[in-house]
């Protein structure tokens, strides 16, 4: 699918009401509660939606002032939130035979050196989104390569599909091969530069992407550092403690660390809009300092099981954590498939999450984790109308599965077991229909 091929996008009315089974979050459930009150579903209801938002939700049929689009008896769900993934990895996705560093060296590097080539970023940058909402995402945070073409072109396409993004030019001064390498003093005039026009403007953000600790050094780190405390309205992204290879080679390049996440600590880059990418091998001493930071983890269940990463700590964790694809290390950009990866990974370690615990993280949780949560992330008047109906089954298995559940939590837990986005039947976006 192409943005550009515009007939395949739907113009919405300026006043339109869709009606369907309305599931959000009013709080975070708790871990193994199966009945939480933190729920709201109202089943066969109806959304009213004015100018791009939600203003009511109401049981009765709208009045002929409004137009409808009729979902009934469809699941009607915020737009999931992916919290951490890069553009460039679609082609290396499903990569056969690697751990992470061999991975990097082996797949994703060749891959990135190609979005140098400004018409390469652009298309690129268009498949990823569209692949995004055809999943059900309609946000995301997400890595782009160390071009700054490639970032402009997250940015243009993004703004095109009027999605919440949040993105910004991945540093990596050393470790990594040529065509891949920036330096301090360009990166940073490229931020700069990339901040002024692009942080703010629509539903777009800019993150100061550090690539990991290890293609980073000292002088680049400080001055990631820097560019957070002189705007603390930006985000920042990175990687930290996803492989045991990867922990011990950060304790050999920052020998003064007390830890992984202390080279970052040190420079002032764990902050309230921080996203950290994976965490499996964080100390108590350092979840202690992510939860005093407002910071966040973004769980990444299925990249972390396909290379072989670790187990991630859920129930364990006093942070916030975000659910997220990971792509390509992880192999789907579907929420609901990573949804059930990340209930896999805690079966491994004896603990069982619910489907509620996972669902928020892709929803509400992820966007209060953002500071977005009063746009996006939930069906609440005044959001934002980012909005994904899917079946509650499709195919002869899900259907009968889905015929003998007996209450919601059994019902949305087999949705999320069988459910990929061959399930997705609408998504809206800022109430316009793109799928």
């Amino acid at each position: 699918m192409s943005f550009t091929n515009q007939e395949k996008f739907v113009d919405s009315p300026r006043r339109w009401a869709l009606r369907g089974d309305l599931l959000d979050f009013t709080a975070a459930p708790r871990w193994g509660d199966t009945e939480p009150p933190a729920v709201r579903f109202d089943r066969d209801h109806w959304l009213l939606i004015e100018d791009g938002r939600i203003v009511g939700r109401q049981a009765a049929e709208p009045d002929a002032g409004w137009a409808r689009k009729d979902h009934a008896g469809k699941l009607v769900l915020p737009g999931f939130i992916d919290t951490h993934v890069h553009c460039p990895q679609l082609e290396v996705i499903g990569s056969y035979g690697t751990e992470l560093l061999d991975w990097l060296k082996r797949y994703t590097f060749p891959s990135e050196c190609t979005f140098a080539d400004p018409a390469r970023s652009r298309a690129g940058a268009e498949v990823f989104l569209d692949a995004l909402l055809a999943s059900g995402t309609t946000s995301a945070v997400v890595f782009p390569t160390v071009h700054k073409v490639s970032a402009e072109a997250l940015f243009d396409s993004a703004a095109a599909r009027g999605m919440r993004l949040i993105t910004g030019k991945v540093l990596m001064d050393r470790h990594a091969p040529d065509g891949l390498r920036d330096d301090v003093v360009q990166a940073e005039k490229d931020c700069v530069d990339l901040i002024a026009r692009f942080h703010g403007r629509d539903r777009l953000a800019y993150a100061v992407t550090v690539r990991f600790a290890p293609t980073s050094t000292p002088e680049q780190l400080a001055m990631a550092g820097a560019l957070c405390r002189a705007d603390a309205s930006l985000y920042m992204q990175t990687h930290v403690a996803e492989n045991r290879a990867e922990v011990a080679w950060v304790a050999e390049l920052f020998p003064d660390a007390r830890s992984y996440l202390d080279v970052y600590e040190r420079v002032g880059l764990v902050h309230e809009r921080s996203v950290l990418a994976h965490g499996i091998y964080l100390d108590p001493h350092d979840r202690v300092v992510i939860a005093d930071r407002g910071a966040q983890v973004a769980h990444c269940p299925s990249s972390n099981l396909f290379l072989g990463s670790g187990l991630f700590d859920w129930p364990g964790a006093a942070f916030n954590i975000s659910l997220a694809s990971d792509v390509g290390g992880g192999t789907t950009l579907s929420l609901p498939r990573n949804m059930l990866d990340a209930y896999k990974v805690q079966a491994l370690r004896g603990e069982r999450m619910t489907a509620w615990v996972a669902l928020h993280a892709a929803t509400r949780g992820a966007a209060e984790a953002l500071q977005l949560g009063r746009e996006i992330g939930g069906l609440s008047v005044g959001q934002t109308a980012d909005i994904c109906v899917w079946d509650w089954a499709q195919g002869p298995v899900a259907e009968a599965r889905d015929a003998v559940a007996r209450e919601l939590h059994e019902r949305v837990f087999a949705w999320m077991t069988l459910a990929d986005e061959r399930n997705l039947a609408a998504c809206y976006v800022a109430g316009q229909q793109r799928i």
